[in-house]
């Protein structure tokens, strides 16, 4: 199965609890479960992971880079003005995928800029958590094109 690291940013942790009205229900708990059963279903080795530390996430992006680990990231209030972020994703080799739980374009004017995004192969927003399946399903795809199998993921023959 082909590894893919699904990052979360500030405040994620809190899910299911921290403004619902925004960002849902679905408990940080079940948004890892729900990661993990995409990836498994899709051939890939997903590993979810939460910090609220900013140098811990660069860390991350940088063994990912280091790896050639394609990435789902959620940099959260870190995709608005965090450089040392938007740098370690400018040096991954795999794809990168920006999701964000909500529509960051209908929110407050500073949340409408995100620094990643311009590094990111796409950016997926305001579709909640399907956004995470959606990111999963679309490596998935890209990945298995890339390994010399059908553009849907599945293998040839």
């Amino acid at each position: 199965m082909t590894p893919v690291l699904v990052l979360n940013g500030v405040n994620l942790g809190r899910l299911g609890s921290r403004q619902t009205d925004i960002y849902g229900l679905t408990s940080y708990a079940e948004l890892a479960a729900l990661c993990e059963r995409t990836g498994a279903a899709h051939g890939l080795a997903v590993e979810v992971r939460q910090t609220d530390a900013e140098h811990e996430l660069v860390g991350w992006l940088h063994g990912a880079a280091d790896a050639g680990t394609p990435v789902v990231l959620n940099p959260a209030a870190w995709s608005h003005y965090s450089i040392a972020v938007r740098d370690a994703c400018a040096l991954l080799t795999a794809p990168l995928v920006e999701v964000h739980l909500s529509n960051i374009h209908a929110r407050e004017a500073f949340r409408h800029h995100s620094v990643v995004s311009a590094v990111a192969a796409g950016v997926i927003c305001g579709l909640g958590v399907d956004g995470y399946v959606l990111a999963l399903t679309h490596l998935a795809r890209r990945l298995g094109a890339a390994q010399g199998g059908a553009a849907d993921g599945r293998p040839r023959g």
